[in-house]
């Protein structure tokens, strides 16, 4: 091994292990591969950047605009009455036609595209018949991964081995020399599926009316239904004349306001700068329990002892401004004021942010970079702070920035603890008072004894001295949250939702959703959409608390609340693949036959050797826009860039691995282990590492590293390599173990209410039969050829 081996292997090492951990983006990770590459010297500047100049990146982007034209020409909509009109109403039938024709599509369509686009319809079908949809969605994810076994454009594995191919001087694969054995397998895998595979699918009755998918039976399954009650706003009520953001009805324990009844006059979802009028009658959805623990805290009596209090910790307090640094992961993350003390033993008095100083509602803030933070702790603080990364800058904070720039002296008061109050026994974390009124319990004075800075699960006893940080009249809020009249269900509540002013819908997020990542409160769904999330359907359970700092993740599905009107928007925005509509949206179908025929245009000028695939590819895809199926805008957007340049990125590794003799030092190891067993165990071998490595590596990355250690081990073992690469591209396509395998799986996931076991359970046989099909059908359609 010499050093520009060790250097490659390096490398190479670094960024599997930024694959598998995922700290960074996949995209991201292939690009500082291409760096790393070329600021080495290990290739030149122009092979450093020919990924995005290569013909199977090119094809690839090409692809997904032809893909979203036969999309939004209505090919789903026409497909999926076929499937309702051949198979009925049985499960099998379903199963066997759903992946067949996703299979189909998927031949000559990204299979990722295929899957989105047939999930609305496969989730109506479902509907429609009452089969479950976990007994069908699997099912359509592993018929587009199948389908993409079959033709050079069905998956960009293939697309990247035959490249590689031809970059190694070999005769590269055509259009449908992978149809021989990816039809077999695939024909194979749906049999299985339909037979074997669907009894080892989540079982659910098929007639339980959590599955359908209708309004009601949608809160039913989501749990609304018991999380739903209505309070009353009393005549003499403090929170007369308050907004509802003041009255912290929403924040207090996570809850939310879906109708507002004032004199005969019904308000959905209303605003939060919405004034409350005595006798006003709320709907709410959350949890009461939270809510009653919340108000409990009413009991507390305003003391007089602030000052003394203060003194006695003036020994003991340090107060420190740090200033948020640039790379810090607090930034863009809402200030969770107990994570934060439990973080870094310090409260957050107040935010500072140019000449703003915010002392109110912390805890609706997004933090930002370059945010300066007032904490309170011990008297080590700004030791202990010292080596943080988080911040980058620490000092003291003098008394001229306490009283001329925070003027704390305003925030400060003491709250007894009545000895009979409810209270005994309540901690602050477990009530969210803290995030809700911004409220920090500096101290507690008990039996003489005072207690600095108190640990979030301190509990509290009745005659409790309180020393808190916020607003006394917070205190009034709480008084008036007391005074609610609640009633566990309200008259008005079925009408609400079986008439037009209030409706569910359940989403997922699309495959090029840029919200996937940012939390719920970030998105803000209220504001942008006039909407409400009320649960998140993840891992076969639903989620119903504490939704604001949750990411939201591809495969979730999401289920909200809105007027009717406002939720039909939702369709239309390209986010979201909505899975329940509002109403039947027809889909104009009059240019279907237009796109159908670009496609087959594509396929023939192909196929009698007229244009190469990228080029047809690219001339396809400008007639898609030219013909209007769809527009520049909607092309851009169809195209996953993050794909994109995480091929071009790791393109540039396979050329040096190959120059470097990487690739022929790995293909030694291998040779070692399986070669004297012969070529088709080192087949063999190359297609379970395969296999096995689509479970932690994306799958174009990974055919970008296997290709030359494939090319490598054929050429010694004095073979022709299209067998062996054959091979690598089917176990890369046939991605089915884990929903991480394949955007397809993940996509599936929440719809379908599957866990990380279901996949296991069904794609570990599936991969092994697939294996076994590929490794028959192999030596008769590609039977080994000594190198002449």
């Amino acid at each position: 091994m010499n050093f520009e081996i060790a250097l490659v292997l390096i490398i190479l090492g670094v960024s599997l292990v930024l694959f598998i951990s995922e700290v960074l983006r996949m995209d991201l990770v292939a690009l500082l591969v291409l760096c790393a590459l070329a600021v080495t010297g290990i290739v030149t500047p122009n092979e450093a950047i020919s990924g995005f100049a290569n013909a199977a990146v090119i094809t690839v982007w090409a692809m997904f605009i032809l893909s979203e034209g036969l999309t939004r020409t209505g090919i789903a909509d026409i497909l999926g009455r076929q499937v309702m009109r051949i198979a009925g109403r049985r499960e099998i039938p379903l199963i066997f036609w759903i992946m067949t024709i996703s299979g189909g599509l998927s031949a000559f369509m990204n299979n990722i595209g295929v899957a989105a686009l047939m999930l609305p319809v496969v989730v109506d079908i479902a509907r429609r018949t009452e089969v479950p949809p976990s007994r069908l969605l699997m099912p359509l994810a592993f018929g587009c991964l199948l389908g993409g076994l079959t033709t050079l454009i069905g998956t960009p594995p293939n697309l990247l081995i035959a490249g590689a191919l031809a970059q190694g001087g070999e005769i590269p694969f055509t259009l449908f020399d992978f149809t021989s054995v990816g039809l077999g397998a695939m024909m194979v895998g749906v049999l299985f599926v339909c037979f074997v595979g669907r009894l080892m699918l989540p079982k659910t009755d098929p007639t339980s009316a959590s599955q359908k998918r209708s309004q009601r039976n949608l809160r039913s399954q989501y749990g609304l239904q018991e999380r739903t009650f209505a309070m009353t706003v009393p005549q003499s009520s403090v929170l007369v004349g308050k907004t509802l953001a003041d009255s912290r009805i929403s924040s207090a324990a996570g809850l939310i306001v879906m109708v507002l009844e004032r004199r005969n006059q019904v308000i959905t979802l209303p605003s939060r700068k919405t004034l409350l009028e005595s006798g006003d009658r709320l709907l709410i959805q959350g949890r009461l329990d939270r809510f009653n623990e919340m108000r409990q805290w009413s009991d507390l009596i305003i003391e007089r002892e602030a000052p003394l209090l203060q003194t006695l910790l003036s020994g003991q307090v340090q107060l420190v401004e740090v200033t948020v640094a640039e790379d810090s992961t607090l930034v863009k993350d809402l200030l969770h004021h107990t994570d934060f003390r439990r973080r870094y033993a310090a409260n957050v008095l107040a935010i500072k942010r140019d000449d703003l100083i915010r002392r109110d509602n912390l805890a609706y803030v997004p933090i930002r970079a370059g945010d300066r933070l007032l904490l309170q702790g011990g008297e080590s603080l700004i030791n202990d702070l010292e080596g943080s990364q988080e911040f980058s800058e620490i000092r003291v904070a003098t008394e001229e920035d306490l009283t001329d720039s925070y003027r704390l002296q305003e925030r400060i008061f003491v709250v007894r603890v009545p000895r009979d109050s409810r209270l005994g026994g309540s901690t602050l974390a477990k009530s969210r008072i803290g995030d809700a009124f911004d409220f920090r319990l500096l101290a507690t004075f008990r039996e003489g004894t005072l207690q600095f800075m108190p640990e979030p699960d301190e509990v509290i006893l009745g005659g409790d001295l309180l020393l808190l940080q916020g607003r006394p009249e917070d205190l009034d809020v709480l008084v008036g949250l007391q005074e609610l009249t609640v009633r566990q269900e309200s008259p008005a509540t079925p009408g609400i939702f079986e008439s037009d002013r209030l409706a569910t819908l359940e989403a997922t997020l699309s495959p090029q959703s840029k919200l996937a990542g940012e939390t719920v409160s970030d998105v803000n769904f209220h504001e942008k959409f006039g909407l409400e999330l009320v649960a998140i359907w993840r891992s076969g359970k639903a989620i119903r608390s504490d939704l604001g700092g949750m990411q939201l993740l591809h495969g979730d599905a999401l289920l909200f609340v809105g007027p009717r009107n406002k939720l039909t928007l939702l369709s239309d925005d390209a986010d979201f693949l909505v899975l329940t509509p509002i109403s039947v949206q027809t889909t104009d179908t009059r240019r279907a036959p237009l796109a159908s025929l670009i496609m087959f245009g594509v396929i023939i000028s192909v196929l009698i050797g007229w244009l190469p695939i990228s080029v047809a590819a690219i001339f396809g895809a400008a007639l898609m826009v030219l013909t209007g199926c769809l527009n520049m805008e909607q092309a851009y957007r169809a195209i996953d860039w993050r794909a994109v340049f995480l091929i071009a990125g790791m393109l540039p590794l396979g050329i040096a691995m190959q120059e470097t003799g990487t690739a022929e030092f790995l293909a030694t190891k291998v040779m070692a282990s399986l070669g004297n067993f012969g070529p088709w165990p080192v087949i063999m071998g190359l297609y379970a590492i395969t296999a096995l490595a689509t479970m932690i590596i994306p799958t174009a990355a990974l055919v970008v590293l296997m290709s030359p250690i494939v090319l490598s081990a054929c050429a010694e073992m004095g073979i022709m390599p299209q067998t062996a690469m054959m091979a690598v591209a089917m176990a890369a396509s046939a991605s089915f173990t884990s929903p991480i395998s394949h955007p397809a799986n993940i996509l599936v996931m929440g719809p379908g209410g599957y866990r990380f076991s279901d996949y296991i359970k069904i794609g570990v046989p599936l991969t092994l039969v697939i294996f076994v099909v590929v490794m028959l059908l192999l030596p008769i359609f590609w039977p080994l050829t000594p190198v002449p």
